[in-house]
């Protein structure tokens, strides 16, 4: 929603002022320099990045247009996950783990919060580190190291989703460029063209470096920034998620273990501690 509301404001505000300067929105249809420079940056997107990057980029426009994938309520959802699950190893011990981490997809316990449930790598990260403490695995500073090394490189992953938009966003203009140079070589080629001629040949090549420089930084620049944003957002889920196991690990009671998962968390969407107690007191024994 905010990529529509967004890119409505972008397209009124430039075009409109440019109609009511008195200009002709005609003259800037020129689809042939859409074509060139467009279809250039999407050639040289290719050629740049890697086969998961690519396949990232589907992904990648949802992400966009559906904003935030966590509300408070997910977090919420995400803690009370935690409490549940380390106070089940608090009144039953390790073993009775077995059964959710060896088969989360039909565990009651994860499948009792559906956000969390949902999220295939969340559920992965937790499975896998409870099972180290299953077998034995209990010095909690080897894990952080762990966990760091794990969440440093899914961060590499999403950062290299980011990094080949904004370079798209840098490039744009200078293929707009490209678009006028050709625009200008075309209108050189009619120099013997009356005047009229000409200038509607010379505003044609000008709307290549109007176009290039319109859609990176209209654009491709405030996507990449916009993916940025999502990208450290949804990485605080993690961050979470180790703090509370860490805690966990270390010996802390289940709700100290949750606090510590709760002040991990951004403030905008960071639960009080009055509505995380309220939430795991609802939670089934």
């Amino acid at each position: 929603m905010r990529l529509i509301i967004g890119a409505i404001i972008v397209f009124a505000c430039v075009f409109g002022s440019y109609a009511a300067m008195g200009g002709h929105l005609h003259v800037l249809w020129q689809p042939w320099e859409f074509v060139i420079i467009l279809g250039a940056a999407i050639g040289a997107f290719i050629i740049a990045n890697t086969g998961p990057v690519l396949k990232a980029v589907p992904a990648m426009l949802g992400m966009l247009m559906k904003g935030p994938r966590y509300k408070q309520q997910c977090y919420v959802e995400l803690l009370g996950m935690q409490y549940s699950l380390y106070k089940l190893v608090k009144q039953k011990g390790l073993m009775a783990l077995e059964p959710h981490i060896e088969n989360p997809s039909e565990s009651t316990l994860f499948n009792a919060f559906p956000t969390f449930a949902a999220n295939h790598h969340a559920v992965e990260f937790v499975c896998d580190y409870m099972r180290m403490v299953t077998m034995g695995v209990d010095n909690p500073y080897e894990i952080e190291a762990l966990m760091d090394a794990e969440l440093e490189t899914h961060h590499q992953e999403q950062a290299r989703v980011v990094s080949s938009m904004q370079a798209l966003a840098d490039g744009t203009p200078a293929l707009g460029i490209v678009a006028a140079v050709l625009g200008v070589i075309k209108t050189m080629g009619a120099i013997k063209e009356p005047p009229e001629v000409l200038g509607h040949l010379i505003g044609g090549a000008l709307v290549g470096t109007f176009f290039g420089v319109f859609i990176a930084y209209g654009f491709f620049g405030p996507m990449a920034q916009s993916l940025k944003s999502l990208f450290e957002a949804e990485s605080k889920y993690y961050t979470s998620l180790r703090a509370g196991l860490l805690a966990h690990i270390a010996g802390q009671p289940p709700v100290m273990a949750v606090e510590f998962a709760r002040k991990a968390l951004m403030s905008d969407v960071r639960p009080t501690f009055d509505e995380v107690e309220t939430a795991t007191a609802a939670l089934p024994a």
